[in-house]
Formats: C-alpha cells, sequence, structure tokens
C-alpha cells in the first residue's frame, strides 16, 4: 500500500480497535476475540513503522510502552484529590446524613452509592478528547506523572468517544487502577516461575506496577480502571453525581456497574448490606462502600473540611480479623516523647500482609480491653491497614498471663513521664531524649520536609548515638570525613549525602514549617501558615487568635503553634537552622504555578454557578494558588468572581466598588491557555 492507502487503513483500524476496547471494557460485550484484537494490533503497528508520521497521540500502539523514565515528574492536581472521612456502623452513616440534610436545608436528600475499590487512586487528564496527563494521587495536592504507564492500560481511553455526550475541551478524570483477582494468581505464579518474589496483595502489584520507570514492565501487567468523578471540566457541566457518571460512560470510561445511583438513605444502608454479602464473590477487591449526596450543587453547599468533603463517606467494611498471640508489651517513644504501647505478636497474616506488632495506644486502652503479656488476641488492620488488637480471647488463658504496668521512667532515657491532665498519652518530658530526637531528626530529613536523599533511618540512628546529630542543625555542620568514618559508610556514600544536605539548604516556607515537626501541623497546616504570614518572624510573633482565624485553621493547631514558638528552645533550633546556612523561599512546595498569580494574598469570594467546575472546585484551586476564599462579601474582598444566576453577592460588590471577573477570567488564570 502506498502512503494514502495506509493512512485511511490506518485511521480506519484506530476506530475499529478502540470500538472493541469500549465494547470489551465498559459494555462488557465484546463481539472479537482477543487474537483478531490482536492481530488487528499488529497490521496497525506495521503501518505505523513503515510511516511513523502517522502515529497519532491516541493510537492504540502507544500502550505497548515507552523508553524507561529516569525518574518521575510531579505534577499539582487543579482541585486537590481529597481523602473520605470513614464510617465503620448504620448510625455514623445516619449521623453523616442528618448532618448533609441540617447544613444543606434540605428535606431529602439522594446518594450514589458505589463499592470503595482497593487500588490506587489517579487522574487522567484530557484536552479536545486526547489523554495528555496522568498523575497518582500523590499527597492529594502533587502527584507523580505516570502517562506513559497508564496509557498501557486497555481499559484506559486514549482519546474520548463523541457518543451521546459531546466530548469537553478539558476534562479531568479520577478513577481508581485494580488487579483482578484471577489476574494477580496468574500474574504471582509467573513471577514465581521465573523466580521472582511475588506480591502480597492485588492493590501492591497495582500500585508496584504503575510505579515502573519502565512502561514496557508496566504493560505486562494486568490493569485495569474504574472511574469515579471529577476535577476540573470545561465545556461539560452536571447536575447530579449519576447524570455525570453516566456521560463518563458515554465518553468511553469504565463505570464500576455495581454503582447505585440516586438512591435514599434507607436504599443506601441495604446496598450496603448487599455489597457486604457479595464481596467474597467479586472479581477484585473492595473494602467498604462510598457514599455521596447526588446533587452536585448541595455538595457545593456542603462543601469540605481541610482534608475530606462533608457531602462524601466511606462506609467500611468490618476489617478482617486473625487471632494470634501476645509474646511481650514493648514500648515505643514518638518525636513529641509520647510512650506507646505495642504488641509484639506471633507473625499472622492479614489480607495478604504479615503482621507481627499491633499498636496497643495507650494504657487506657490496654486496662479498657484487659491486655496482658501471653494472650491470644483477635488481630485486625483497622482501615484493612494498622494492625490493632481488637479484643483478648479469654477462654484461651492458662494463668501464666502477665499484666501490663505502663514504665514510670522513659525506657530509652531514663527520665521521669508524667500524664498531662484529661489526656490518655504519657509523655517522656526530656526533649533531649535520644528517641525523641531521632524521630525529630527523621521527620525533618523526611522527603516532604528538607528532603535529604540517602539519610534513612539507620543512619540518623547512628548519628544520634554516636552523638553526632543532637538538633536539627547539626546536620549542616557534618562533614565527609566524620561521615565516611561510620560503619556501612564508604566515601562515595559520604559524598552522596554532603551533597543532598546542601542541596536541602535552599527550602520552600511550608516545608520548613513542617519539618519542624509541630504538633497537629500537617503539610496542609503549613502551607496555610505560610499563606498567611509573609516571613518566619511574623509566624513567630502570632498570636492563638490571628491563626484560628485563618480559613481553615483550628484551635487546637493554633494553639500547638503558637505553645511551638514560645518555648526557647524550639526558637534556638530554628536560629540554629539559619545560622548554618538554611534560605526559606516563598515557593508553595517550589510549585511554580501556586506563586506570582494575579491571586495570591487575595481575597475573593465566589458566587452564582459555573459551567467548567463546581465552586467547590474553583475554591480549592484558588486556595491553592494563595487566595482566601471565605463565603461572604466584605469591605476586605478583593475579587468577586461571578458565574450565572449570581445574586446579593454580586449586587453589594457593585455598591463596594470592588473588582468583580466573570468565570472565563477565572479559567484563564486557573487553566492557562484553555478558552471558555
Amino acid at each position: 500500500m502506498d502512503f494514502d492507502a495506509c493512512r485511511i487503513e490506518a485511521e480506519k483500524l484506530r476506530r475499529e480497535l478502540t470500538e472493541h476496547s469500549y465494547r470489551y471494557h465498559v459494555l462488557d460485550d465484546p463481539v472479537i476475540d482477543d487474537q483478531t484484537y490482536d492481530m488487528l494490533l499488529r497490521q496497525l503497528i506495521d503501518i505505523e513503522t513503515r510511516f511513523p508520521e502517522l502515529v497519532t497521540k491516541d493510537s492504540p500502539t502507544r500502550r505497548i510502552g515507552a523508553p524507561p523514565l529516569t525518574a518521575f515528574d510531579t505534577a499539582s492536581h487543579s482541585v486537590p484529590m481529597l481523602s473520605l472521612d470513614n464510617a465503620f456502623n448504620d448510625q455514623e452513616i445516619l449521623d453523616f446524613h442528618a448532618r448533609c440534610l441540617k447544613t444543606s436545608g434540605a428535606h431529602a436528600l439522594a446518594y450514589t452509592a458505589e463499592p470503595k475499590l482497593d487500588g490506587l487512586a489517579v487522574e487522567l487528564t484530557y484536552e479536545n478528547g486526547v489523554l495528555v496527563l496522568a498523575t497518582t494521587r500523590g499527597d492529594g495536592y502533587t502527584g507523580e506523572v505516570i502517562t506513559d504507564n497508564i496509557r498501557t492500560i486497555r481499559s484506559v481511553p486514549l482519546g474520548l468517544m463523541d457518543n451521546k455526550t459531546p466530548v469537553p475541551d478539558f476534562i479531568e478524570v479520577r478513577g481508581e487502577v485494580i488487579i483482578r483477582h484471577k489476574d494477580f494468581e496468574m500474574l504471582n505464579q509467573h513471577r514465581l516461575d521465573k523466580g521472582e518474589p511475588v506480591f502480597a496483595n492485588p492493590r501492591n502489584a497495582a500500585a508496584g506496577s504503575l510505579r515502573q520507570l519502565d512502561s514496557k514492565i508496566t504493560a505486562q501487567r494486568p490493569l485495569t480502571l474504574f472511574v469515579y468523578g471529577v476535577g476540573v471540566v470545561h465545556g461539560l457541566s452536571f447536575s447530579t453525581q449519576a447524570q455525570m457518571l453516566e456521560s463518563l460512560s458515554d465518553l468511553g470510561f469504565p463505570v464500576n456497574p455495581l454503582i447505585k445511583k440516586s438512591i435514599s438513605i434507607r436504599q443506601v444502608l441495604e446496598n450496603f448490606k448487599h455489597l457486604e454479602t457479595l464481596r467474597p464473590e467479586l472479581a477484585y477487591d473492595i473494602d467498604g462502600m462510598v457514599i455521596k449526596v447526588d446533587d452536585i450543587l448541595i455538595q457545593q453547599a456542603l462543601g469540605q473540611k481541610i482534608k475530606s468533603p462533608r457531602w462524601a463517606i466511606a462506609y467500611k467494611f468490618a476489617a478482617m480479623e486473625k487471632t494470634s498471640k501476645i509474646l511481650d508489651i514493648t514500648v515505643q517513644v514518638g518525636r513529641t516523647g509520647t510512650l506507646t504501647p505495642v504488641a509484639e505478636l506471633v507473625p499472622v497474616n492479614i489480607g495478604g500482609v504479615t503482621v507481627s506488632r499491633a499498636t496497643l495506644h495507650n494504657a487506657d486502652e490496654i486496662e479498657r480491653k484487659d491486655i496482658r503479656i501471653g494472650d491470644t488476641a483477635l488481630i485486625t488492620r483497622a482501615g484493612d491497614v494498622i494492625p490493632k488488637v481488637v479484643k483478648i480471647v479469654p477462654g484461651a488463658r492458662t494463668g501464666e498471663e502477665r499484666v501490663f504496668v505502663m514504665p514510670g521512667t522513659c525506657p530509652v532515657c531514663g527520665s521521669r513521664v508524667r500524664r498531662l491532665d484529661g489526656e490518655a498519652a504519657v509523655k517522656c518530658i526530656n526533649a533531649g531524649c535520644s528517641a525523641q530526637i531521632k524521630e525529630r531528626i527523621r521527620h525533618f530529613v523526611s522527603k516532604k520536609a528538607f528532603d535529604m536523599d540517602g539519610l534513612g533511618k539507620k543512619l540518623v540512628e547512628q548519628l544520634v548515638d554516636e552523638k553526632l546529630v543532637h538538633c536539627f542543625a547539626d546536620l549542616f555542620h557534618l562533614d565527609r570525613d566524620t561521615l565516611a568514618g561510620l560503619e556501612r559508610m564508604g566515601s562515595k556514600s559520604a559524598d552522596n549525602i554532603i551533597a543532598a544536605i546542601e542541596q536541602s539548604k535552599t527550602v520552600s516556607f511550608p516545608r520548613f514549617i513542617f519539618a519542624l515537626g509541630i504538633d497537629h501541623t500537617g503539610e496542609h497546616a503549613a502551607r496555610l501558615l505560610a499563606r498567611k504570614f509573609a516571613d518566619l518572624e511574623s509566624l513567630m510573633a502570632a498570636d492563638t487568635q490571628t491563626i484560628s482565624a485563618i480559613h481553615g485553621m483550628g484551635e487546637t493547631t493554633a494553639g500547638a503553634v503558637t505553645g511551638f514558638f514560645s518555648i526557647e528552645e524550639n526558637i534556638k533550633n530554628v536560629k540554629g537552622l539559619l545560622d548554618a546556612g538554611v534560605s526559606i523561599t516563598n515557593d508553595l512546595y517550589g510549585d511554580a504555578d501556586e506563586k506570582d498569580n494575579a491571586v495570591s494574598g487575595k481575597t475573593i469570594v465566589l458566587t452564582g454557578s459555573f459551567d467548567a467546575m463546581t465552586r467547590d472546585q474553583a475554591k480549592a484551586k484558588l486556595m491553592a494558588l494563595g487566595a482566601q476564599v471565605p463565603g461572604s462579601v466584605s469591605k476586605k474582598t478583593d475579587i468577586v468572581i461571578a458565574g450565572a444566576q449570581a445574586g446579593s453577592k454580586l449586587a453589594k460588590a457593585r455598591d463596594l466598588g470592588i473588582t468583580v471577573w466573570d468565570e472565563a477570567r477565572l479559567l484563564e488564570l486557573i487553566l492557562p491557555g484553555v478558552k471558555k
């Protein structure tokens, strides 16, 4: 065939292959067998090999894999991928329903209920119907770019289908990548045959497969996708969660067939019980059910908390449980000095993970459950993740069990411990305790803080034990010869660590705050503080009232921050870092798109409805760009962004002479280059 004939044939093959993938993965109604599909794909590969200029971005041949990467890039999510609050019984779901009714003012609410898939959350970005970017959830704000790996998954549409729903100009689609049970078993058997270690469970296998630097390896893994939500959308709107899911299916995305749409709270509870009975028979792992308010306008009215939306909740299944013997109870000391008792167990496999230790939380919990050394206990993984002791088995006692007594002194440094009024935690009051220092240093050098590559747990412990590091600043005074002289440390490793420490000296303000390890102050709170205060001195001088007034900041965190900076030793440690040459930048975790913009530091009010996104989504992105977004207009308001059917807020803005933007101006800011 000549070039023109090959071009026509390639277009025909791409259409056919895309249609067959859609029928197989979305409609579950294939009309050809796998061998025929592979034959058609081979024909397309032959044509594109002969004429590389015929390869398109959405060609099915892009699924085969790309050249290996040396490292993953990262990308920010336009709208944060928040986690969900958990519920564990019907009453907690009814309480959630009551809160939604009260806050929204609605008389009745409909919900969608979907299986909570146990895989890896991803976000897929399409421009003009073509996949251009794929990222992991990451920390909810920034994820790793895995576009080449996602393209290898056959259930992922490389180009959107124009069925009943028009293809939007821009859409961010969220979903879960999983591996089905039968595919997981075949994958592990294949690895055994090759003498390779097997995966512990399907979730680990899915996560490991998506994080391969060589996408050709990912292409060999049996991954599949189900989608459940969107981020920013331009050129398409939905009024309900159910309508959104139907539109995604029309566009060619696989939507889980077990999702129940537009149901009452009573039907939600009934569906949970039904899903629980189906769980053992399903082809893939689920660990609960996600419940979402169906009406998107009501979702916007309900809003969100720092880490989770108020309009959705995860109803978790009872965790898988096994019995094991408690061989001993040891005590760990955390970076804030809290003593945590830990049960040392006879190893037991729970849900594909070997568990040999389980937290006992505190002495009150041990007493309440009457847990003794030598007991046989029921062990679970809370949320199918964290091992914990549910209860002991009284009938298994022999009389040789021993009562555990919380130590009166720190098991590491020997200093006395104390229990603050109203708290269950017992704390070592010696800030110089080596256990606390080790945990504080480990937190300080971690990836989300100063990110000192090479300073792992064992090296940190060695540095503290050798009395080379007592505080954060000591890290910056380490020299090559000292490091090279440590056990299991060579000259090259020492050079790499010194380079990593030197490179970390320039750090963003949010990372600096997070690295200090202030109680109740995680990454998001650190960002809020960095946006509010111009510099470190302003933050250190702030009072509790000023900090608690920050939108999204609670009184507990505010008290912890001011309390931290009221301690002379902490002030000394901060000054030591600056004296050591640490330079603090104003970057928001180094993200260039989140600084030097038109809204950083501004107070912005949203009113009316928008076509391209929900108000919550717009609010989240504006906050990520450094704006404050309260719910009402005042003299302090800098900008009002008015969508369709804007009401009293717009009128008040005009009365006060406040700058008013329309949705097009908003989109230019949030999605540069994408026009409304």
